[in-house]
């Protein structure tokens, strides 16, 4: 090994080991954190001993803003097996900063989408009762075994690659606390970087890609089939599948990008996460949004061309009705505008696409609210001889604080995972390092 190459791979090592010993801010935000997750918990155990009565849901819309959640939660975490796996298997080595980002986002939210399905519940005591006595033709058991299934390959998807980096800091990080180091020792798996593990770590790592990406598009495709199973309009749709799939990737892209964003100042990691990755970042996101826009239009053109009673109400509410203002907003502001920017390159440098993608993330939510909300306002008989609140759904203070405490869940397991241990792969760095001292 050269002298230049290893003063490089020292560099790396305490760039990236760096935010792990330093701790700016973070006992503040975690502080915030755990104060909404206090107020959610508050507002839970009112809804728990009070029943769904305290919502907004009633006998016509017994879906909410807890579902909505759901959709996202479980679209947002699509963006591990999209960067890592199917970028990884297409050998893209621009993706390597950002691999372990996009990994935590995806195990944060599949993680706590569980949760929000919980929170659905009037009886949550019951939830045991899908695995004891589910049935195979339900597609909520099917539901909930894709999304245990992504879970384990998840974490499993996270904790490999991560293995000589936390020998790295079990090494490295002596200061450390000792259930810290006693982590980073069990994890570490007795690693000392031979040949041998290392061709071991990367067969594993390349099956896991294989294996993700089906069951990843399984459980968005699933979920789709909870409504598209129905024949309410505005669900009853054969594009559902695909549908939530490319729009889970683009939820999940805007995510991935405010987090780059995020680490890259925080962190001070501006060498690592470059406008190199921004600008790539950016150019995916034009794909997937693309892939998005076809289907919302298709969602909209094929019952705005048949013409049915129902399905004109409907297209009405959305177009120029009670939820036009938002539905516009969500589809201009949300999705159209955001892809014209982005072809700009000078739309795709750090600051102007974090912003276009909070937009986006925004949008990509309310998006999942429109889907769910005023389809359930038009069933197939008209509403009548029911109170006025039944008419119409607006989310209580228990139901925000509620998804407020869900998203401040998520934050923690990122905080978390991202303060203990390093946020870009430090051996895959050094070893990119060493070919391109090699190929020099």
């Amino acid at each position: 090994m050269s002298l230049t190459e290893n003063k490089q791979i020292n560099n790396i090592e305490t760039d990236l080991l760096r935010p792990i010993t330093k701790h700016r801010g973070l006992k503040l935000w975690v502080l915030l954190l755990v104060l909404v997750l206090i107020c959610a918990g508050y507002f839970y155990f009112v809804q728990l001993t009070e029943g769904l009565g305290v919502t907004a849901m009633r006998d016509y819309v017994s879906w909410g803003i807890y579902i909505s959640n759901f959709v996202f939660f479980v679209a947002a975490s699509l963006i591990g097996m999209l960067i890592s796996a199917v970028l990884g298997l297409l050998k893209m080595k621009w993706i390597t900063p950002i691999t372990r980002i996009a990994e935590i986002i995806a195990l944060g939210f599949v993680l706590v989408a569980g949760l929000v399905i919980i929170s659905d519940m009037g009886r949550p005591d019951r939830f045991p009762y899908l695995f004891l006595f589910g049935r195979v033709q339900s597609p909520i058991i099917w539901d909930v075994t894709v999304i245990i299934t992504y879970s384990i390959i998840s974490l499993l998807l996270y904790i490999l690659p991560l293995v000589p980096d936390a020998a790295l800091c079990y090494q490295k990080l002596d200061k450390a606390p000792q259930w810290q180091r006693a982590l980073y020792k069990g994890l570490s798996f007795r690693w000392v970087g031979n040949k041998e593990q290392y061709r071991i770590l990367f067969k594993s790592i390349r099956t896991l890609f294989v294996l993700v990406v089906p069951v990843a598009l399984a459980i968005h495709t699933v979920t789709s089939w909870l409504f598209a199973s129905t024949l309410r309009v505005g669900w009853d749709s054969t594009i559902f599948g695909p549908y939530f799939v490319s729009g889970a990737f683009v939820a999940g892209c805007a995510a991935v990008i405010i987090a780059m964003n995020f680490f890259r100042c925080n962190y001070k990691l501006k060498s690592y996460i470059t406008e190199l990755h921004f600008n790539k970042m950016g150019q995916l996101m034009v794909l997937v949004s693309l892939i998005y826009l076809y289907f919302n239009i298709n969602e909209f053109l094929v019952p705005g061309y048949k013409g049915t009673t129902l399905g004109n109400i409907h297209l009405h509410t959305l177009f120029s009705g009670s939820y036009s203002i938002l539905f516009w907003l969500t589809q201009g502001v949300g999705l159209v505008i955001p892809i014209i920017l982005l072809l700009f390159r000078k739309m795709r440098k750090p600051m102007p696409i974090t912003i276009i993608s909070i937009v986006m993330i925004i949008g990509a939510w309310l998006k999942r609210y429109l889907i769910i909300i005023p389809t359930l306002l038009h069933p197939h008989f008209p509403i009548q001889n029911v109170p006025n609140n039944f008419m119409s759904y607006f989310p209580t203070i228990h139901e925000v604080f509620i998804t407020a405490g869900a998203f401040a869940i998520t934050l923690i397991i990122i905080t978390i995972l991202s303060k203990i241990f390093p946020i870009i792969p430090v051996w895959e760095l050094k070893h990119q390092a060493k070919e391109e001292d090699t190929t020099m």
